[in-house]
C-alpha cells in the first residue's frame, strides 16, 4: 500500500537503494560451491604396465565414416582404475584431443559390463572398478571421423583414411607413455595399401598385424592408406630408408616426373649434409593428395603426416602453396622431436605441456624448411626470397606487437586452440613459425658477420641436432642449452639478443628484419606482385590489398581479413563482409586494383558498396599511394649472405 503513494521515480530510488544491502545478505548466506567428490587420478609412475594391450581397428566403414575398435587391455589387480582418452596431443601444442568424436563406449569384463563414469573435473578420464578375478578389460567403441569440414578434420573418405591412433584408444593412468606397450592390428579396405612408420608383424587377407610398440611410439606413428597407392625411395642405396607413401583422390595425381623425384631425394641429402647425423631407422612421409581428406601437416619421429593439393605434381608450376611443407615436418624429426624443449617432455598424453620454446621447435623449423626447400629445389632461390618478402612484410605491419610481444603467442595453441580470428594483425596468433623465422636468420646473418662467413647457423644445427648419430631418445634442451649451443659457434651475448626479439612490445616494438639487410636485402614495396605472389594467390584464391587498403579478399569478393589501422579499418570494414560494387560497378579484384591505381589523384576517392548480412553500405575510403606489394631489393655494396644462405650445399 505504501508503494501505491510512490511515485515511479521514487520506487526506483528506493529499490536502487536497498538492493546493496539485501544483495550483501542473500550473498553471505550461501557457502562457496564445492566439487562433487571424485575418485583419485593415480599419479604417474615410470614404471612398466604389466601385459599388453591390443588394439584392433576395423577401417572398412568407408560410406560412414566409422571406425570400429576392439580394446582389449589386460588388469593385474581388482579394484579402481582410471582410463585416460589423450588431452595433449604432440605437434597440436594444446589440449586439443577430440573426444567428442570417441563414442559406444562399453567396457566388459568376463562377459560382464563394467560401469564407467566420467571426471567432472578431468573430463578426460574415465573410472571404473575391475572386478574381482579378472584379467582384462575388453572395450568395444567407435572413433567418428568428421563427414564434413565444419564437423572437425575429415580422417575417411571413400578413396584414402588416416589413422591417428591417439583418437581411438584408452590408456591406463598412472604410468609414462613410454611403459605401456601396445601391438595394433588394422582390417583395411580391400585392395588398399598403406604407410606407416610402423613395422608389420603379419598379415591375413586385409588384416595387418604390426609389432608391438610402446604407446609414445605408436601416437607417434599415423597410418595413411588409401585406394590409389604409390611408395617412392627418396634416399637409393641409403643408410637408412625413406619413403614417400602416397594416397591420392585420384590415380592420374600420382604421376610425379623423373626431375621431381629427383628434387624430393635433394631434400633429404640436403637434411643429410645439414646435419649429418640420424635419428631414426627409416622415415616414411605419408602424404595424401587430397581436396576430401582434411588439411594436415604433423611432425613425427620416423614419419610425418601432410595433406597437399592433387596437383602438386601435374600441375608443379602453379601449385606453391604445399611446396615447403615436406622440408618442414621433415626438419622436426631433428627439431622437435629428437631434441624436443624440456617442457614439453611429459610423462603422457594427460599431463600438459608447456610452448615457450616454440620459437625454436616451430620458429627454427619454419626458417630451416624453407631453407632447404630452396636448397633443393622445391622452391627456386627467387621464390624462396619473395616468399620471405611476403613473410618480412606481414610482420612489418603486424601492429598487435604494440600490446602482445611474440613469446606470448607460444601460448596460442592452447588458449585459441587453433581457432579463426577476426582481427589477427591485432590479436596475433602462432606467430613464432613466421617471426621466429625472421629471429633466426637474424641470428644465421649475424654468426656470419661475426665469422666472416667462416660460420652460420648451419654450424649450430650440427652441433646441436647432428650428434649421437643412431640415437632415438628424445634429448630434451632449455633456453640455456640453446644460448649455450650458439656461443659454442661465436662468442656473443646470445642471451640478450633472443631476449630482446621475443619480448619485445610497445609502440616502438618492431619486426625482427635486422637479417634481412644483414643479409644483404631490404624490404621494399610496390607493383607489380611478385611472380611468387601472383601464382600463390591465383592458386589460393586471393586478392592482396595488405599494404594499400588494408584488406585482403577471397572468392566472391568477401572479405578475408582486414589489417588493423589501416585505411579499410578505419572505414568501418570487418573480415566477412562482401564488396558488391567499385566505383559504381560490379566488383571484381582487378576493378578493385583499377580504382587504387585511380585514387592515386587525390580527388578520386576509392567507393565501395559493401554487402553486411543483409545490409549494403556504400564505404568511402581515403587512401591515394596506389598499390604496394612486398619484394626485396638488394642493398648495393654489402655481402649477399641470403643469397649464400639458399645455395645448396656441397659437403
Amino acid at each position: 500500500m505504501i508503494q501505491s503513494r510512490l511515485s515511479a521515480a521514487g520506487l526506483a530510488l528506493l529499490l536502487v537503494s536497498a538492493a546493496p544491502a539485501a544483495l550483501a545478505q542473500v550473498a553471505s548466506t550461501y557457502p562457496p560451491a564445492l566439487p562433487a567428490p571424485q575418485p583419485a587420478i593415480p599419479a604417474v609412475r615410470d614404471v612398466a604396465y604389466p601385459g599388453v594391450i591390443r588394439l584392433d581397428i576395423d577401417a572398412t566403414n568407408l560410406t560412414q565414416h566409422i571406425f570400429a575398435i576392439t580394446e582389449t587391455i589386460p588388469v593385474a589387480q581388482s579394484g579402481p582404475m582410471t582410463l585416460f582418452f589423450p588431452e595433449w596431443l604432440p605437434g597440436n601444442h594444446g589440449p586439443v584431443g577430440p573426444i567428442t568424436q570417441l563414442a559406444g563406449i562399453e567396457i566388459s569384463a568376463d562377459g560382464q559390463r563394467v560401469e564407467w563414469v566420467r571426471d567432472t573435473l578431468s573430463p578426460f578420464a574415465y573410472h571404473l572398478t575391475v572386478p574381482a578375478g579378472a584379467t582384462e578389460l575388453k572395450i568395444v567403441m567407435q572413433h567418428l571421423s568428421p563427414t564434413a569440414d565444419n564437423q572437425g578434420r575429415v580422417t575417411m573418405t571413400p578413396e584414402m583414411l588416416n589413422i591417428q591412433w591417439e583418437k581411438m584408444l584408452l590408456y591406463p593412468a598412472g604410468h609414462w607413455s613410454r611403459n605401456i606397450t601396445v601391438q595394433p592390428t588394422v582390417t583395411f579396405p580391400a585392395g588398399w595399401n598403406f604407410g606407416t612408420a610402423l613395422e608389420p608383424e603379419s598379415k591375413s587377407g586385409d588384416v595387418q598385424t604390426f609389432k608391438p610398440v610402446n604407446l609414445e611410439v605408436l601416437v607417434d606413428s599415423p597410418v595413411f592408406a588409401g585406394l590409389h597407392y604409390r611408395q617412392i625411395d627418396l634416399n637409393p642405396g641409403g643408410r637408412s630408408p625413406v619413403r614417400a607413401n602416397i594416397v591420392a583422390d585420384e590415380a592420374k595425381s600420382l604421376e610425379a616426373t623423373d626431375d621431381q623425384i629427383q628434387i624430393l631425394r635433394n631434400m633429404v641429402d640436403q637434411m643429410d649434409r645439414l646435419y649429418g647425423a640420424r635419428h631414426f631407422d627409416h622415415y616414411d612421409f605419408l602424404i595424401a593428395m587430397t581436396d576430401k581428406l582434411g588439411g594436415i601437416g604433423l611432425e613425427h619421429h620416423r614419419s610425418s603426416e601432410n595433406s597437399v593439393d592433387p596437383a602438386f605434381f601435374t600441375g608443379w608450376d602453379t601449385h606453391l602453396a604445399d611446396r615447403d611443407l615436406l622440408s618442414h615436418e621433415m626438419n622436426h624429426s631433428w627439431d622437435g622431436k629428437w631434441r624436443r624443449p624440456a617442457d614439453q617432455y611429459v610423462p603422457n598424453f594427460n599431463s600438459p605441456m608447456q610452448n615457450s620454446l616454440l620459437w625454436v621447435y616451430e620458429g627454427q623449423t619454419q626458417y630451416y624448411g624453407q631453407v632447404i626447400a630452396a636448397r633443393s629445389g622445391l622452391l627456386t632461390k627467387d621464390q624462396a626470397m619473395e616468399s620471405l618478402a611476403m613473410t618480412a612484410a606481414t610482420f612489418d605491419a603486424r601492429v598487435g606487437r604494440q600490446w602482445r610481444a611474440l613469446q606470448d603467442t607460444t601460448n596460442d595453441p592452447i588458449i585459441s586452440q587453433r581457432q579463426p580470428k577476426a582481427w589477427l594483425s591485432w590479436q596475433r596468433d602462432e606467430d613464432y613459425y613466421s617471426e621466429g623465422q625472421l629471429i633466426w636468420l637474424d641470428v644465421d646473418t649475424t654468426i656470419r658477420e661475426k665469422t666472416n662467413g667462416r660460420k652460420s647457423l648451419d654450424d649450430f644445427a650440427r652441433a646441436f641436432y647432428g650428434v649421437q648419430d643412431g640415437d632415438y631418445a628424445p634429448a630434451p634442451y632449455t633456453f640455456d642449452d640453446v644460448v649455450a649451443a650458439l656461443n659454442g659457434v661465436v662468442a656473443n651475448d646470445w642471451a640478450t639478443f633472443l631476449r630482446t626479439r621475443l619480448d619485445a612490445d610497445g609502440p616502438d616494438a618492431r619486426a625482427p628484419l635486422d637479417g634481412l639487410t644483414r643479409g644483404g636485402w631490404r624490404l621494399t614495396y610496390g607493383e607489380p606482385p611478385t611472380a611468387y605472389q601472383k601464382t600463390l594467390y591465383g592458386e589460393l584464391k586471393r586478392n592482396d590489398f595488405t599494404y594499400s587498403l588494408g584488406l585482403q579478399t577471397g572468392e566472391g569478393n568477401r572479405i578475408r581479413s582486414v589489417q588493423w589501422g589501416s585505411p579499410a579499418f578505419k572505414a568501418g570494414l570487418a573480415s566477412g563482409m562482401e564488396i558488391v560494387a567499385v566505383s559504381g560497378r560490379a566488383a571484381t579484384p582487378d576493378r578493385l586494383a583499377e580504382a587504387v591505381t585511380a585514387a592515386k589523384d587525390p580527388a578520386i576517392p576509392v567507393t565501395l558498396i559493401v554487402k553486411d548480412g543483409d545490409q549494403f553500405r556504400t564505404v568511402v575510403l581515403d587512401y591515394h599511394d596506389g598499390l604496394r606489394y612486398p619484394r626485396l631489393e638488394r642493398i648495393a655494396g654489402t655481402p649477399d649472405r641470403l643469397g649464400d644462405i639458399l645455395t645448396p650445399r656441397r659437403r
